[in-house]
């Protein structure tokens, strides 16, 4: 973990959870608290993993094998890990993650069947074992989630249907009992601002760098 300062929160569910919303109100309430933080998102974050990521979510990347789905992943997660992450946990940051090693476990490890002990030793040589300080889980129906997703511009992974999303649910249900330590599971389908707000109360309780945060609702 090096000599690392910072906060590492990440925010993980299936595609329709509302993942990449929360991670900008939280992005935003770190703003207007003066709390130097840094967004990202997976995969992606970097010059190299925006172009891994073109090549994961096109639609003409059909023909992937799962474990070239895998190395892939782990290509942007480790150049992100390095360049951006680690780095800005250093310097005492608040880092933002939509996504990051838990979305392998659940996706390649479990939904593919590639194996969840495989992905996870993959995940510790590509991160060197960073594992983030707190992680959100949006939980909820994946019938709700699908209803959510754009069906005129569904990427590679969100064209699989509702019977993918639902083996994503359930894997990551199961994640999160093994990592209780770390997960915070919260439900989906409240509205984006509570869901924020208890988001902003769990940093609060949990990290008194933290204790002046606050929620989108208390700024009047």
């Amino acid at each position: 973990m090096g000599n690392k300062k910072g906060i590492f929160i990440t925010f993980e569910g299936a595609d329709g959870a509302g993942k990449s919303q929360q991670c900008r109100l939280l992005a935003s309430s770190l703003k207007n608290c003066d709390i130097p933080y840094v967004l990202v998102r997976e995969p992606g974050g970097t010059p190299i993993g925006e172009k891994i990521r073109n090549i994961l979510i096109d639609s003409d990347s059909t023909g992937m094998a799962e474990k070239t789905e895998l190395l892939l992943y782990l290509a942007s997660r480790a150049q992100l890990t390095f360049e951006v992450i680690k780095p800005a946990l250093n310097e005492g940051k608040v880092v933002i993650s939509d996504r990051f090693a838990d979305s392998s476990v659940v996706y390649q490890g479990a939904v593919r069947d590639i194996g969840i002990a495989v992905v996870e030793e993959f995940n510790e040589f590509a991160t060197s074992k960073l594992e983030p300080d707190v992680t959100f889980l949006l939980d909820g129906d994946p019938e709700l989630f699908f209803e959510r997703l754009d069906k005129k511009r569904l990427d590679r992974l969100e064209a699989e249907g509702i019977g993918f999303i639902e083996k994503v649910v359930n894997a990551y249900r199961g994640l999160a009992k093994r990592n209780m330590h770390r997960f915070v599971v919260v439900d989906a389908s409240l509205p984006v601002h509570k869901i924020h707000n208890t988001v902003v109360k769990t940093l609060r309780e949990d990290f008194p760098a933290l204790k002046g945060l606050k929620g989108i609702e208390e700024y009047g």
